[in-house]
């Protein structure tokens, strides 16, 4: 009878460990983004003859809506974004927090993210004492998106202090591969305060490893947090690539199955 009972407060014990792990972490980084935020430095606007690196064409022309952050087409699935035509410029301390909020708790495609990935390690069946089941996928996704607050967390701290643009600009270019090339040169590059120049992404990846770090602490049995925090950056540059790609050619996907026909990447 030993041994039952031992097994029972074992598992209990985990699956407070998982929750507790959701709780602390959604509080505690939700509340650091939102203080480091409004903290950072204001940007300085960039210079009317400043050219786009991937679209030789000047930009005289193009609206300019900085400010309006509202629910753009296909925004509520892939994030915000700056569409072909609108020109970017530097984000004020507010807009930077509705796009951590909207980032964080308002994209879908977040919440599908964190499902795929609890959906691969219930089918590996990792950790182990979680178990399988609705229950162990409820810890699962709860640990990944508790992982998922704090990269996010440190990655927007770490723009609003770089002056790093934190959302996805589409490609000003045409073709397949050129937009391909972008998708991807995003999930490791992105503009500096100046909107012009393109800096390595440095928050993204520090934002992940110290994720990885923490999830690998909170999960059940001893690990190596490191090889983990490592693991979670290759994690970022394989996946992160892939929602971009997905991202870029959401329109195009939508278009192909006859939905947002009236929707163009060049409003």
């Amino acid at each position: 009878m030993l041994q039952p009972i031992f097994f029972s407060q074992t598992r209990l014990r985990t699956c407070r460990d998982a929750w507790a792990f959701a709780r602390l972490t959604f509080a505690l980084c939700l509340g650091f983004g939102l203080l480091v935020l409004p903290g950072a430095a204001q940007q300085r606007s960039p210079s009317p003859d400043d050219k786009y690196p991937e679209n030789p064409r000047k930009q005289e022309n193009a609206p300019s809506r900085p400010a309006s952050l509202g629910r753009l087409p296909i925004e509520w699935i892939i994030g915000p974004y700056v569409p072909v035509q609108e020109q970017l410029e530097p984000l004020t301390n507010t807009q930077r927090g509705q796009i951590y909020i909207r980032q964080m708790f308002l994209t879908a495609g977040s919440y599908v993210a964190r499902a795929f990935s609890a959906g691969i390690d219930q089918a590996r069946g990792e950790p182990h004492d979680w178990g399988g089941g609705f229950p162990g996928y409820g810890r699962r996704y709860a640990a990944r998106y508790g992982q998922f607050v704090v990269q996010n967390s440190v990655l927007a701290g770490g723009n609003a202090l770089l002056g790093y643009e934190p959302r996805y600009d589409f490609c000003r270019c045409n073709g397949f591969w050129p937009r391909t090339r972008h998708a991807l040169s995003r999930n490791f590059v992105a503009y500096n305060r100046t909107e012009r120049e393109l800096r390595p992404q440095v928050p993204m990846y520090a934002g992940a490893f110290a994720a990885g770090l923490l999830y690998n602490t909170w999960l059940p049995a001893q690990r190596n947090i490191w090889k983990g925090g490592a693991y979670s950056m290759l994690s970022q540059a394989g996946i992160g690539s892939g929602y971009n790609f997905v991202s870029e050619f959401a329109l195009d996907i939508l278009h192909a199955f006859r939905l947002k026909k009236d929707v163009k990447r060049a409003p």
